[in-house]
């Protein structure tokens, strides 16, 4: 699972075996080789296995936990709450969101979130309502 998951995340992010590999090689610690082309080739054809190192870097890089890319579960289940408080830049249309829009965010959805059980069903409201016969006699 996890060779096909590698596989798909590269290339729905349009970026060759070489770029990852760049990717993954930016902050490198010191007793850290660096990572090839060929060996993340290896690892997507399932010819070799990453180290946990290598595959916390790669979970990091795709932005996916380490239980969706070895196959554990099959979502990558994200709380957008949590995505908030995070050190992240984050965006909405190209426009950088600041600290204070994140917190006016969350406290948006949060009190949607509260007050959907309270609001009245539009379907049922509206279906409850008696038609208007508007024609001109």
């Amino acid at each position: 699972m996890f060779p096909e998951r590698l596989r798909a995340l590269r290339k729905g992010q349009k970026i060759t075996l070489k770029e990852l590999a760049e990717h993954l090689n930016e902050n490198l610690g010191p007793d850290e080789k660096p990572n090839t082309a060929s060996q993340i080739g290896n690892w997507e054809r399932g010819i070799r296995t990453p180290s946990y190192i290598e595959a916390r870097k790669l979970a990091e890089f795709f932005d996916v936990s380490l239980d969706f890319l070895t196959g554990k579960t099959d979502r990558d289940d994200f709380d957008l709450a949590k995505l908030f408080f995070t050190g992240k830049n984050l965006t909405f249309n190209h426009t950088a969101l600041s600290k204070n829009d994140r917190y006016e965010i969350y406290n948006l959805i949060e009190g949607y979130l509260k007050g959907r059980d309270n609001r009245l069903d539009t379907d049922q409201f509206y279906g409850n309502q008696e038609q208007l016969n508007l024609k001109l006699k």
